[in-house]
């Protein structure tokens, strides 16, 4: 039997301490944590819900950060 890949995992980093941040503030300081890609969404945005390894998203209104996930 094959062995299994080695997959990537996302940075040990916890979300929920971006809620509240200015959304520029938050991207750089994601990017900084080892985010490969960063994702500043509008509320109610309607995307795909694929997860993707080192992604992390923010719902952002009035330039601040209201929720923030993986994936």
């Amino acid at each position: 039997m094959a062995p299994l890949p080695n997959f990537p995992t996302d940075p040990d980093d916890a979300p929920e301490a971006y809620v509240g941040l200015d959304a520029g503030a938050a991207a750089d300081r994601a990017r900084a944590r080892g985010w490969a890609t960063v994702r500043a969404l509008p509320p109610g945005a309607i995307i795909t819900m694929e997860y993707q390894v080192g992604r992390l998203n923010f719902e952002v209104a009035d330039d601040t950060v209201r929720r923030c996930w993986k994936g």
